[in-house]
């Protein structure tokens, strides 16, 4: 446990001290999001903070376990090769089929390096033996939890708190099951995401971009594979599926959302979970805020799962999910969005402008 602090600790102060350089480096070459119809900013923002989380990440994890453990040389490979694919597309954005090739090789890469989902847990006993079907699933989990971040990280703030949580729920989750290495590898991830939050949190200095969000996602799911997923206990899968709980939901219901509307799902709009708060007249504070409190009951969900008997389980699975149904419904999430003026964001204080060259 010490060392996994220390991990968390040195990969928090590496990202800390790095960020504001990464962000001079940004304004320098003019690397920024510029304000849209969908963002919630309105002046520009620098981008490559993930550059920062993504060093604070290698360094602690290498402090850690050692650049000679396998699973750390592919999360910075591996790793590495989804945040420059995340620098590309904050620079130039590119097409959402580029985007997904990409991480469809890098995932297969991942795959062929070792890291494979092998069995899923028989809740009535024993489990069932993947065998070649592991590897298709394992790639499809892989870029499904890539873009998961990245798909909520519209708010100051947003995606680098989910991202701690999750860690964080995950740390428990491996350390509760003895995975020490899987354990010291999310507490450094919760350590990077920590040590930039400060200069993420409303109003923001700095965003992560594609890159960092990118990377976060494709850190978590490499992880969990190696770590919850592999546990014994009869609802292993659901752990990082619950610490995950609040952009799965999110994204779930955006693609619902424009199937229904026979949109395509890779077209953006403001219906996610956090427009929508802002839209009831929330700050973006207390939007981020609430979705924070909601994330960690994921999250304590997930980590008292392996704590029940499978009956137990169940039973608070299904508790859960019937909530989420009841507060999707209720909320919009699942049909037509509420009209809402406009004007109610407009009480977000505004961020600090971008300096010039």
């Amino acid at each position: 446990m010490f060392l996994s602090f220390v991990t968390l600790v040195i990969a928090a102060a590496v990202t800390w001290a790095l960020t504001p350089q990464v962000r001079a480096l940004a304004v320098r070459h003019r690397i920024v999001a510029e304000p849209n119809a969908r963002s919630v900013h309105r002046t520009p923002l620098p981008y490559l903070g993930g550059l920062a989380i993504y060093a604070g990440f290698v360094l602690a994890a290498a402090y850690g376990l050692g650049l000679g453990n396998e699973l750390v040389r592919i999360l910075a490979l591996g790793g590495g090769a989804i945040l420059l694919l995340g620098v590309v597309d904050d620079i130039r954005p590119l097409s959402a089929r580029s985007k997904v090739l990409v991480e469809l090789l890098v995932a297969g890469l991942t795959v062929w390096a070792g890291v494979q989902i092998e069995w899923v847990t028989n809740p009535w006993g024993g489990m069932f033996i993947l065998g070649a079907w592991g590897i298709p699933l394992t790639v499809i989990w892989i870029v499904v939890v890539t873009n998961l971040l990245n798909l909520i990280d519209g708010l100051d703030g947003l995606a680098a708190g989910i991202a701690a949580i999750v860690g964080l729920t995950l740390f428990f989750a491996c350390y509760q099951a003895g995975q020490i290495h899987s354990a010291l590898l999310v507490a450094a991830l919760a350590g990077a995401t920590l040590g930039f939050l400060p200069h993420n949190f409303n109003p923001a200095k700095i965003i992560m971009g594609d890159a960092g969000a990118l990377f976060l996602g494709y850190a978590i799911a490499v992880i969990s594979v190696e770590g919850p997923i592999k546990g014994a206990t009869a609802v292993a899968f659901f752990v990082p599926v619950l610490a995950l709980g609040v952009p799965i939901l999110d994204a779930g219901f955006a693609v619902w959302r424009r199937m229904a509307r026979g949109r395509s799902v890779v077209v953006a709009d403001r219906e996610h979970l956090h427009h929508r708060l802002l839209n009831l007249g929330l700050t973006q504070r207390q939007a981020v805020l609430l979705m924070y409190s909601v994330s960690g009951v994921f999250g304590a969900s997930a980590i008292s799962l392996a704590e029940l008997t499978t009956i137990q389980a169940a039973v608070l699975l299904a508790l859960v999910f019937s909530v989420i149904l009841v507060l999707a419904r209720r909320s919009g999430l699942l049909g037509r969005p509420a009209i809402v003026p406009a004007a109610a964001t407009t009480n977000e204080p505004a961020e600090p402008p971008v300096p010039p060259n």
